[in-house]
């Protein structure tokens, strides 16, 4: 035990010599967040993190999130001293082109599975994992979360704990680096660590209180955690910040700032000098998943013509015909499913359902830690309500993470709940995500067939869905191409074109019938596709129609399909343009579905309006 302790020390130490001389050489970072979990790091990567730094995919491996981002220094310290990457590559920390960037990113390094630094979201992302060892793979790897005590005072890490706990999951295991200072000075609970252990007991964890600097209790510590049934752990470790170096060792206003060259070499001689230790992890068990079975093909519920269907309804009937094909779909969401048809999923395949109750950032968690493990989740929820969790979106696209997310309850066509309930911004947010898709099906077939294709779309996908009934307009079967635009109406003597979504493509259909009748004939576009939008199918149609379109949206005038047609035709400029956005332009209120389009001005009135005006 004594040569064990030794080998701890000196391998910490190490940790935090590198962590200074990275930070010092890239004149940027936090050397002093990282030194507080280097004794927890030391101890975890010789004896507890089974990784096969050979096969960092391996499905076996433990997987290791440092949801306190900031403190990479020390997690790219420990790939050096696993001999992953070299200690030259160690010293081009944030360098321009460099794989060690300011904040762990998967794009860029295999032994990271998701991109952290915005704090809250390592723990979230940790429960999804966690949940696809136990419940779908069924494997012996264990999640290890490395927790920040300032991102303590997220809300997303505590609906992380009450989730950890009602799924039992006994392979998730936090270490919280409570090491008393913050960005700008003490943490709102400092050193009290029977309270964060109080609390997270609450949530129905075993939580245990430590010295995060004494190598026999975090080695105990660790063994007690792997005996846990049912019930993830939480280890409060007590550490300080700058551990170490007594100029820095908690000391405030130390956060972010390097050490100069002069205060580097100081550093590193009290801590006895450099080392050049390499050690070898714990192998992870050879045991394999029997692994889904292959993905068979997908037969898609059909509507007939001349019926109506809520897109919304589709949406659960394709999930379940998708979910029959593809063994590596799952469904989450976030306690209606019963309105969002979720669950439809759950009641046909209840072992890959997962429900989040109401807590859209643990939704969004889940999701990014299911999806990069392999699976393809589909996590739905009132549309409105993804604005809860837009920075787990976005860190989901840094992640470079696959999920689907799939928002009912739409616009103000909603009717009678109100205004808290509708989403008018959910495009505009979804269209500012990197490399995101938005899908917006008008017709139950158009929405079975989008699905189908959903699955194997790389990066974020958001389908939006309608929550009332709306005519069949397309025949079973038929084809509608992710990127994709149909021209439903034409003529050889269309004066103006009807660009349309979702439920105003059928508002834009009865106003082309009302013009018709009175001699007018306009196209009508179905962007079903609003990123990336048909950029081909809408210059064709202005130059058709000699400039003149009307874009009509349920959602409000900034960032959705009308600045989304706009933006396609600015790259290349048109004679003649002339464009009437319409799109909710007041706060709606209580009322049926057509008085609050009528009010909103997106009804077919408005669009008769609108047509004649450009006429």
């Amino acid at each position: 035990m004594a040569d064990q302790l030794h080998e701890w020390k000196e391998l910490a130490a190490q940790l935090r010599i590198d962590s200074i001389r990275c930070t010092t050489a890239a004149g940027s970072g936090h050397p002093t967040s990282s030194m507080s979990a280097a004794d927890l790091m030391a101890v975890l990567l010789t004896k507890y993190l089974r990784y096969d730094w050979a096969e960092p995919h391996y499905p076996n491996n433990d997987r290791l999130i440092f949801s306190k981002g900031h403190a990479c220094p020390v997690l790219y310290s420990m790939y050096k001293a696993a001999g992953a990457i070299t200690d030259q590559e160690l010293l081009t920390l944030r360098k321009f082109g460099s794989r060690l960037q300011g904040h762990p990113n998967p794009h860029v390094l295999p032994y990271v599975d998701v991109a952290t630094g915005s704090l809250g979201q390592g723990l979230p992302i940790g429960v999804g994992m966690a949940l696809n060892g136990k419940y779908l793979d069924q494997l012996p790897y264990r999640v290890w979360v490395v927790l920040g005590d300032s991102e303590c005072a997220e809300g997303s890490i505590w609906e992380a704990f009450d989730k950890a706990s009602f799924y039992k999951l006994e392979n998730l295991i936090a270490i919280l680096d409570m090491n008393r200072l913050g960005q700008r000075g003490q943490t709102d609970l400092g050193w009290d660590a029977p309270v964060y252990a109080a609390r997270a007991r609450a949530f129905g964890w075993h939580a245990i209180e430590l010295d995060g600097h004494d190598l026999t209790a975090i080695d105990k510590a660790y063994a007690e955690a792997l005996q846990q049934k049912d019930k993830p752990t939480v280890l409060v470790a007590k550490t300080i910040k700058g551990s170490g170096v007594s100029f820095v060792a908690n000391k405030d206003g130390w956060h972010g700032k390097v050490m100069s060259a002069d205060q580097a070499k100081q550093a590193i001689a009290e801590l006895g000098g450099q080392r050049y230790i390499l050690i070898k992890s714990p192998q992870p068990e050879k045991r394999r998943s029997e692994g889904p079975p292959t993905a068979t093909v997908v037969k898609p519920p059909s509507y007939p013509l001349g019926g109506k269907e809520a897109t919304r309804k589709a949406y659960g009937d394709a999930l379940v015909a998708l979910g029959a094909a593809r063994p590596d779909v799952v469904a989450l969401d976030s306690e209606v499913s019963n309105s969002t048809y979720a669950d439809e999923f759950k009641k046909a395949y209840p072992e890959r359902f997962f429900e989040m109750f109401i807590a859209e950032q643990q939704l969004l968690g889940a999701a990014v830690g299911l999806g990069v493990l392999g699976k393809r989740p589909f996590a739905s929820t009132f549309a409105a309500f993804f604005t809860r969790a837009y920075d787990q979106i976005r860190m989901a696209a840094v992640s470079n993470a696959t999920i689907h997310l799939v928002g009912s309850h739409a616009g103000c066509s909603i009717g009678e709940d109100g205004p808290s309930q509708m989403a008018l911004e959910d495009i505009a947010m979804m269209r500012a995500v990197y490399g995101s898709t938005i899908l917006y099906p008008c017709d139950p077939n158009q929405t079975a067939a989008l699905v189908e294709q959903m699955v194997d779309l790389p990066g974020i996908s958001y389908l939006r869905t309608t929550r009332e009934k709306t005519n069949v307009l397309y025949e079973p079967g038929e084809v509608f191409p992710v990127g994709g635009a149909r021209v439903v109406k034409r003529g050889d003597n269309d004066s103006v074109a009807v660009i349309a979504a979702g439920i105003t493509v059928h508002e834009a259909l009865k106003a082309y019938d009302t013009l018709k009748a009175e001699g007018i004939e306009i196209r009508i576009i179905d962007a079903y596709t609003v990123k990336p939008i048909d950029k081909i199918t809408l210059r064709e149609t202005v130059k058709a129609v000699g400039g003149k379109l009307v874009t009509v949206e349920d959602h409000w005038p900034e960032g959705g399909l009308g600045d989304a047609v706009l933006d396609a035709l600015a790259a290349e400029p048109l004679n003649g343009l002339r464009v009437i956005k319409l799109a909710v332009s007041g706060m709606p209120g209580s009322g049926t579905p057509a008085e609050l389009m009528h009010a909103a001005g997106i009804d077919a009135d408005a669009i008769l309006k609108a047509v004649k005006s450009l006429l």
